[in-house]
């Protein structure tokens, strides 16, 4: 790996996690899987007023050696009922993962427009087809089919809970989330 590459990466997840000390306002935590810089897994918090509100949502994040002039490959791991989203791969409908990407851009501006997409889905422009005709024809089984997601794939107490009982029996808290995650993805 190019060591302008290594150094870009590991400075944007310092700056994740130096924002995650200060305060989790922007909702999201992003870590190297399996010590692999390039392959990172990232936790969005679902948007207020949304039928995300309440949802921890992982995301698969696959850096190319070209970046940051290309995009990440970024797709959910959870399962989640939006437009812009296939509920079956995870596949992310976003222009600024494609055409629209700049090298200016980062992982946290991703993630960003991630929670914004939440907020705004873009039914003309659909991942997934039926989710996006629902979206536009029946607009309250929409919500209420993406809250039951929600609440079916993407609830986090149960891992802070795992996560504070292995803390207590004096676990490091780091390696805990990782080990949890490792044992989700396989």
């Amino acid at each position: 790996m190019r060591q302008y590459l290594r150094k870009k990466i590991t400075q944007e997840l310092q700056e994740l996690e130096q924002g995650n000390k200060k305060n989790e306002a922007d909702g999201f935590y992003v870590f190297a899987f399996d010590n692999d810089i390039q392959h990172l897994k990232g936790f969005i918090n679902g948007s207020p007023d949304t039928p995300y509100e309440g949802g921890y949502f992982q995301i698969d994040i696959v850096i190319p050696n070209e970046y940051p002039h290309k995009p990440p490959k970024m797709k959910f791991d959870t399962p989640i009922w939006h437009p812009n989203i296939s509920s079956q791969t995870g596949a992310i409908g976003l222009d600024i993962l494609q055409e629209q990407w700049s090298p200016i851009l980062s992982i946290r501006t991703l993630l960003l427009s991630l929670q914004v997409l939440f907020c705004d889905p873009q039914p003309d422009s659909p991942q997934n087809a039926v989710v996006a005709d629902q979206f536009k024809t029946n607009k309250v089984l929409f919500i209420k089919t993406a809250k039951e997601w929600t609440q079916n794939y993407a609830q986090k107490n149960e891992q802070k809970e795992k996560v504070s009982n292995l803390v207590q029996l004096g676990f490091d808290e780091e390696e805990v989330k990782e080990a949890l995650i490792k044992k989700i993805c396989k």
